[in-house]
């Protein structure tokens, strides 16, 4: 009779990782086994507040019922056909993600690099069949400090040399300009241009919020040098920032998102392009796909998830409790805190060099039962699931208030 595996510890396992795992992460010393809502749980038990929430994956928190009920629902019944026939829950999932973005077709995907990837094929097939750009000279202008993924394409327009340096050689084809300067998009634009392609709130670089006035700006320059405005919601999008999609603070409609994340509810991997009919209508068959993407379960729950945006709560809890985030920062500043940028559910904080970097900060946090994530030097990024309580809020910034005085 074999005898019983014995019960590996948080040190066992990630120990265990070390020769068999590629080290392109540096994760916080937690090893997760179960989670539940705004909560989740070690291989011990020790229990903490997720502050995270996935990078927004897991906007809805862990496990939501109604999202692990859909997927159960589907899984009982078809999980993947390719998209060599079709599927029962495609077009529903299609037409209203549509709706809900103010868009008309859907081009489902995978990952979110995935759909940055399959958006940038499409603006350059735009910009050569509708726009009557020259073969292979077009262009799209992208902000430095952008973050769209790590593929060899994406790592082309980075100004990160961590996800650059050793990846070249890189893709032509991009220019790069200052974020929030709408003098330098200016002059970037021209007639080889097929898209600018911006974060509306850039995540990876500590959720910088441009000033008021540039997306409309960035819309209406798009449409006078007949180029296309995509948006990367990846982050930002699905309820994080008290709207449904980022650019509606600002009233914008773009050409084109970029969706993923938390498209998948936390669940599956769910990403799409959602676009103008006649941007999207560029493609045909054989031009671009993806054995996964669109597959039945990923759209049932994705379906699931616009289910739950369509009632407007998140999006209002996001709104409502970033009031809540906002005021606790702010009364951190001057104490350990530098400064911070904060649009609903989503903050980026500068901590003071001289208690620690970013990632100090977080194991400290870690250590009082709180899991944010660092960034570039001493900033930290809150992204708690739009389920958090304002009592949960309260407590996570009571720890970070504890750690910057220890």
């Amino acid at each position: 009779m074999t005898a019983p595996a014995l019960a590996r510890t948080s040190d066992d396992l990630i120990k265990a990782e070390e020769p068999v795992l590629a080290h392109n992460y540096h994760p916080l010393p937690v090893v997760v086994a179960r989670a539940e809502g705004t909560w989740v749980e070690d291989v011990e038990g020790r229990r903490y507040l997720d502050m995270l929430a996935g990078y927004s994956a897991l906007n809805f928190g862990h496990r939501h019922p109604a999202l692990v009920e859909a997927a159960h629902r589907q899984l009982d019944r078809l999980t993947l056909t390719s998209r060599a026939f079709h599927n029962d829950q495609l077009a529903g999932f299609a037409g209203r993600l549509a709706a809900l973005t103010g868009l008309d077709m859907v081009l489902p995907m995978n990952t979110g690099a995935e759909a940055v990837e399959s958006g940038i094929k499409v603006a350059r097939k735009w910009a050569y069949d509708v726009k009557g750009v020259p073969a292979d000279r077009a262009t799209i202008v992208v902000a430095a400090e952008n973050f769209h993924g790590r593929t060899t394409t994406i790592v082309s327009f980075s100004t990160d040399e961590t996800a650059r340096s050793g990846f070249g050689p890189f893709a032509p084809g991009f220019r790069i300009v200052p974020y929030d300067d709408l003098a330098a998009l200016e002059e970037a634009v021209d007639e080889t241009t097929a898209a600018v392609l911006i974060e509306p709130i850039q995540g990876e670089a500590g959720v910088i919020i441009p000033n008021d006035g540039y997306l409309t700006a960035v819309r209406e320059l798009t449409r006078r040098k007949g180029c296309l405005f995509i948006a990367d919601e990846i982050q930002s999008g699905l309820g994080r920032t008290g709207r449904t999609l980022a650019v509606e603070h600002e009233d914008v409609v773009p050409d084109m998102l970029l969706l993923g994340k938390a498209l998948g509810g936390g669940i599956v991997p769910v990403s799409a392009v959602v676009a103008r009919r006649e941007v999207l209508g560029v493609l045909h068959p054989g031009e671009h796909g993806s054995t996964f993407g669109g597959n039945p379960l990923a759209a049932a729950v994705g379906t699931a998830v616009i289910e739950l945006l369509e009632t407007g709560e998140f999006q209002q809890r996001a709104a409502e409790l970033g009031v809540v985030l906002r005021d606790g920062l702010g009364e951190l500043v001057g104490r350990g805190v530098l400064g911070f940028r904060a649009r609903g559910l989503w903050a980026g904080v500068d901590i003071d060099p001289a208690i620690g970097t970013g990632r100090e900060v977080s194991e400290r946090l870690m250590r009082e039962g709180v899991l944010v994530k660092d960034t570039h030097g001493s900033t930290i990024r809150l992204a708690p699931p739009l389920t958090v309580t304002a009592e949960e809020l309260r407590s996570a910034l009571a720890a970070l208030e504890r750690v910057l005085g220890s």
